[in-house]
């Protein structure tokens, strides 16, 4: 069975092809700057790269490319389109209507739609792909594999506002939490590799990227998330403030007179560790500059990333009443040796020993706490797109 996995962004639709039979990457890509005449798509094929460079105004023409790519007479993957036999979306937010992935219908559509004002950056992009891929494909099963849908077995008191409650009766205000379908990966694949039962670990996954969130899985389930009604809430980010003051925000747009979108562009896009550094907002530039004694901005900015996360950390292990393992993926937890050591430092109390050699790693899978150290820790390489195609085969596969 061969499965197209599909994440579309606003201007972006990146994509894979997976050969269920052995989990085989056949083809991946991403298509960048959908509506503007510099969209172009990086297709990948066995290593070997190829960029195709045309002017795409909707996620419907992006598609089309893709599509192409798949079937190409020279680097094709596939010989014809009818060799897919489902497609698995990647859908932001499911509200607390979905706690597990769905084969979907159009109420499935609608519902999607429902969800878009608490995510107007990511479900509307959706929904522009999941058309596209029926138009395409029309007779092709689709499902909706939901970032949110790992976080709904938190525990009312953990996502519940100290707001007035009606504000969750009647507008759904609660914290949703996301990178759901990460989390879920890599803390049972930290099972797997501590050879234990999920069931019986405690687990802290820490989803390091441009967006970062933190996550307390207990039993394989989430019990508590640093993200909440938004991408937006907790650790500080590369350009998102993560948690703050409230009266922050409504300080800022007295003084700065900015209108409710100008301040929610102004904490997405402007704020973070790039909003502290002045740097670019690339989160190696700002590490790397860290290091300079003229760029103090840029050591007080990483100096918060870490701290913070590590404070999460020491906050979930309350949540789950102890911790077994620590978890780093996404780029930034995978890739960054100094930033996990840097956090692992700060837990020395906790019993948290980092084993310096072993941390010297790059996106492989390893445990990099020492052999006497209380808590393990690991990098394990995040991979969401499996995830949302073992979903999507076991969805099409019961459905038969």
């Amino acid at each position: 069975m061969k499965i197209l996995v599909i994440n579309c962004g606003s201007s972006s639709l990146k994509y894979q092809l997976i050969d269920m039979d052995g989990e085989k990457l056949l083809a991946k890509g991403n298509f960048e700057r959908i509506g503007e005449k510099e969209a172009f798509v990086t297709h990948k094929v066995n290593g070997e790269k190829y960029v195709i460079n045309q002017a795409v105004y909707n996620h419907e023409e992006a598609l089309t490319i893709v599509l192409e790519q798949l079937v190409h007479k020279d680097y094709g993957v596939v010989k014809d389109l009818s060799e897919i036999s489902a497609v698995g979306h990647r859908i932001a937010q499911g509200g607390e209507i979905y706690d597990q992935s769905v084969l979907i219908t159009e109420k499935d559509i609608e519902n999607i739609a429902g969800f878009a004002p608490i995510a107007p950056l990511h479900n509307p992009a959706a929904i522009l792909g999941i058309k596209a891929c029926q138009k395409a494909m029309p007779n092709v099963p689709m499902t909706a594999v939901f970032d949110t849908a790992f976080h709904q077995t938190m525990p009312k008191h953990n996502y519940i506002y100290p707001i007035p409650y009606e504000m969750y009766e009647k507008y759904g205000i609660r914290k949703y939490g996301f990178h759901g379908t990460s989390h879920r990966y890599v803390s049972r694949r930290c099972a797997e590799l501590m050879n234990r039962n999920i069931e019986d670990l405690k687990i802290v996954t820490c989803h390091l990227g441009q967006g970062a969130s933190i996550c307390a899985v207990g039993g394989g389930k989430s019990v508590d998330t640093s993200m909440g009604l938004s991408p937006l809430g907790g650790i500080p980010m590369v350009t998102r403030s993560g948690d703050i003051d409230p009266s922050v925000v409504i300080e800022i747009m007295r003084r700065e007179n900015l209108t409710p979108d100008e301040m929610n562009s102004f904490l997405n896009k402007k704020s973070g560790l790039y909003g502290i550094s002045g740097c670019k907002p690339d989160f190696r530039e700002i590490e790397n500059n860290s290091y300079e004694p003229d760029q103090p901005k840029a050591t007080l900015a990483i100096e918060i990333f870490t701290q913070t996360i590590a404070q999460y950390i020491a906050k979930y292990a309350v949540s789950l009443r102890g911790i077994d393992a620590i978890v780093f993926t996404g780029g930034i937890g995978e890739n960054q040796v100094n930033v996990r050591k840097k956090i692992l430092e700060d837990l020395a109390w906790m019993g948290v020993e980092v084993d310096v050699e072993k941390n010297k790693v790059r996106s492989e899978e390893v445990r990099i706490s020492s052999d006497n150290s209380k808590i393990q820790a690991y990098v394990i390489p995040t991979d969401e797109e499996m995830v949302i195609a073992r979903d999507t085969k076991r969805l099409v596969e019961n459905q038969k």
